[in-house]
């Protein structure tokens, strides 16, 4: 050591995160403006006859402040060469390494640390050995140099391995050759803590053996590659080194095709497949390992095998058996839906005392809105299985339902069988969503008569999908369909189905649902809590009376959602901490009302009677005009009707002119007279005999001038001999009229049985008139009715 070379002291200390350089070698470290290495850096740089710093290690990531227990024990005494700006931000120093120094303590100063440091002792170890490692590694880095490629081999790197093999000192070689090849920084730190020369020597001729292992592996293959590749084959560069190394490690396609039918093995095996299933499966492997593995054949092979491993065979989950429990789930899920949650009570119920039951298959009908998709995921969760729903609008090729076959390209099976890999258990809940729109026979096959077979539970347990082409048993299925319009299901298919009729919500029930389900949902999606506003059932009422008018609550909680919408804006931006939304806000946040009652302020007239409709997604008014001309006795029909609708309204004018003395109307009035009916909302189709009743009340109303009660609705099948037959969709019907404020229906007395299905709030609501002939209702219907019609007859 010279004076300016201190075996011990205290020196400025830069913390590295890896060790740049060994004694006896320069390096070039960057720092980071500002931070407490480069003020060391800085200090050191004014003392001019010295310049030294001690560079440190840290063990892990940076520490604030630097540690002496954060620093490895040995770090470096260096001498800083040059000093200049680099990168913007950054420090740029060159550094030499002098010699090993132990760290024993770390002090701080105004804007860096320095360190006390004693230099290292080093144990030479044998001589005679230290001497000999050392000649061994000279030789050793010559080759390793000698294997690199040309691009590498710069006048830099020549130069310092003259140095190196110029060398006489077993340390100074060892320091060296470390700092002349790539080290990772575990490897480098660790050489520079070793303390015995000898140990040092060897841990460097191990890390340069493993590299000169690997320049030569890499030669060889580059060789290799050459030999076997012509010029025009270089297209094919990659591919020929991948063989290379493949062929190295003995990973050739042989043995990976083998490796990868072994394991589709053990997975068939695993799946425990039945033996018709496994019979097909072994045939199929046998065959695949005769296959070139290149060939598409193997690849369609491969692939059906894999789908047999992947279907569930036998795995099944435990159905929960808690009636309580499962009642209370629907309940706390869903509001209404009796027939639902009573028929899976029951399907359970059965379970309990017939493990071996099938599944039903159930077939959900009504309008949108109503709950029935949602109702199949609460389903699966009360009997704690698998969900899974399939999709089927728009549907319109069968292989779709039953898979393609295998000859074809990118075959896939169904979509049946794709619902229960997806489940992986045999006995999932399968929802099958709007199956209503499944499109009818065509080019491509009939998918509604594909699903004949999965939805018989006389069939299903052997159903035949055309990709399998084995049986797969579905049995254990629980299948639920939903439908907004039973007259889109074929009759083979529905009469295969479990038919369970959701229909519309009262208005109460819709508030109901709004504030013990839809609320709480769209709070929690809105980032809201309840304490931040207030929002009372009269807000509720308005919503789903003047915002919506609707079967179910889909629009009732878009409305809901747009008014919490208006009250995170309002406390995002600070205007208040909590909001109180009443009726007036309303408006300002929806806009006006878009529905007002339809009878409220309307007068009554002659030959102006409400009807009652059927829609998929539920009852309806049904206005009907009848009025007078001038002409030749024309009966003419407006509003998109249908052939059954335009019947009945024949069979209405035909019983008003036989009864017309009966009823005080000119037996010739047509004459010089030509009937006018209109049937308003022009653009909606509107079909059925249900109108009958009303289209007679408005002709003789019309022909009378007497005036239709506008807080009374009917409907009815009528006949020639004035008699009421039945209709359908009573509970839809009665709805509608109580959703429009009616308070007095007419019904057909055959219809009465249908009085229990209706809402008991709409019940209570409601005076239900149920008749028989034509003259009952024009008793109720005409304002000077009762007294007119009895001195008519």
């Amino acid at each position: 050591m010279t004076r300016n070379h201190p075996d011990s002291g205290t020196l400025p200390l830069v913390c590295l995160s890896n060790l740049p350089a060994f004694p006896g070698s320069a390096a070039q470290v960057d720092l980071p403006r500002g931070t407490t290495a480069a003020n060391a850096v800085r200090h050191a740089q004014r003392d001019a006859s010295a310049k030294l710093v001690v560079l440190g290690v840290r063990r892990t990531e940076e520490h604030h402040p630097i540690t002496l227990e954060a620093l490895h024990p040995v770090g470096l005494l260096a001498e800083i060469l040059q000093l200049h700006a680099g990168i913007p931000g950054r420090l740029a120093v060159m550094v030499r390494g002098i010699c090993r120094v132990n760290l024993l303590d770390i002090l701080d100063e105004r804007n860096y640390q320095v360190v006390q440091f004693a230099k290292t002792v080093e144990d030479l170890g044998e001589i005679t050995l230290s001497y000999a490692l050392a000649g061994a590694l000279q030789d050793l880095i010559k080759r390793h140099d000698s294997l690199l490629p040309t691009s590498s081999r710069t006048k830099a790197k020549s130069q310092a391995l003259t140095a190196i093999q110029n060398q006489r000192r077993p340390s100074q070689v060892a320091d060296m050759v470390a700092s002349h090849i790539e080290l990772e920084p575990e490897d480098r730190i660790g050489l520079l803590c070793e303390k015995t020369i000898t140990a040092r020597l060897r841990r460097v001729i191990e890390l340069v053996s493993h590299r000169v292992n690997v320049l030569q592996v890499k030669r060889d293959l580059d060789r290799y590659v050459r030999e076997h590749l012509s010029k025009h084959e270089q297209e094919a560069l990659l591919r020929h080194k991948l063989r290379a190394i493949q062929s190295e490690l003995g990973e050739t396609p042989k043995a990976r095709e083998r490796n990868d039918i072994e394991d589709l093995e053990s997975r068939l095996n695993a799946a425990d497949l039945p033996e018709h299933a496994r019979g097909a499966a072994d045939r199929d492997l046998n065959r695949l390992r005769r296959m070139n593995p290149q060939s598409s054949e193997a690849t369609t092979t491969r692939i059906y095998l894999e789908w047999l491993a992947d279907l569930p065979w036998t795995r099944k989950t435990e159905d929960k058996l808690d009636l309580a429990a499962a009642r209370q789930l629907l309940e706390d899920q869903h509001y209404g839906l009796e027939k639902v949650k009573k028929r899976v009570l029951e399907y359970l119920s059965v379970r309990t005392l017939a493990p071996e039951k099938r599944g039903p298959i159930l077939c959900l009908v009504g309008p949108p809105g109503v709950g029935k998709t949602s109702l199949g995921r609460s389903i699966a969760e009360a009997l704690g299985r698998e969900y899974v729903r399939i999709a089927l609008g728009g549907v319109r090729d069968d292989a779709e339902i039953r898979g393609h076959r295998r000859t074809y390209v990118g075959a896939l099976p169904g979509r049946l069988i794709q619902a229960m890999k997806r489940a992986g258990t045999v006995n999932p809940v399968v929802v099958l969503d709007e199956i209503d729109k499944l499109g009818g026979p065509n080019l491509r096959g009939d998918p509604a008569s594909a699903l004949l077979e999965a939805l018989d539970p006389e069939q299903n347990n052997a159903f035949s999908d055309h990709y399998l082409n084995i049986e797969y048993d579905l049995s254990n299925v629980v299948f639920l369909t939903t439908a907004n319009d039973l007259g889109g299901i074929p009759h083979v298919l529905r009469d295969r189905l479990e038919i369970i009729r959701l229909s519309g919500y009262t208005i109460e029930e819709k508030v109901a649902i709004a504030r013990d389900y839809l609320l709480p949902k769209q709070t929690s999606e809105h980032g809201l809590t309840p304490r931040l506003y207030t929002l009372t059932d009269e807000v509720l009422l308005t919503l789903a009376t003047a915002y919506t008018r609707e079967s179910g609550v889909r629009n009732l909680e878009r409305n809901l959602a747009s008014v919490l919408r208006h009250v995170a804006i309002g406390i995002a931006e600070g205007q208040a901490t909590r909001f109180d939304v009443d009726v007036d806000d309303l408006e300002p946040i929806l806009g006006p009302p878009r529905y007002h009652p339809q009878l409220a302020e309307k007068d009554p007239a002659p030959g102006v009677v409400t009807g009652l409709g059927w829609t998929a997604t539920g009852g309806t008014l049904l206005f009907v005009e009848a009025t007078l001309t001038r002409g030749t006795g024309n009966l003419r029909m407006t509003g998109r009707l249908g052939d059954v609708m335009k019947e009945s309204a024949q069979a209405a004018l035909s019983l008003v002119r036989s009864r017309a003395s009966r009823y005080g109307i000119d037996p010739k009035f047509m004459a010089t007279h030509d009937v006018h009916v209109h049937f308003p909302a022009g653009a909606v189709p509107k079909d059925g005999p249900s109108a009958g009743i009303a289209v007679t009340t408005a002709l003789i109303s019309s022909l009378t001038q007497r005036d239709v009660r506008v807080d009374i609705a009917m409907t009815g099948e009528i006949t020639l001999k004035g008699h009421v037959l039945p209709i359908g969709g009573v509970r839809e019907k009665a709805l509608a009229a109580h959703r429009a404020g009616i308070r007095d229906v007419i019904l057909p007395e055959r219809n009465r049985k249908d009085e229990p299905h209706i809402p008991e709030r709409a019940r209570q609501d409601l005076r239900l008139h149920y008749v028989r002939t034509i003259d009952e209702v024009l008793a109720l219907a005409l304002r000077d009715g009762p007294d007119t019609v009895a001195a008519a007859q």
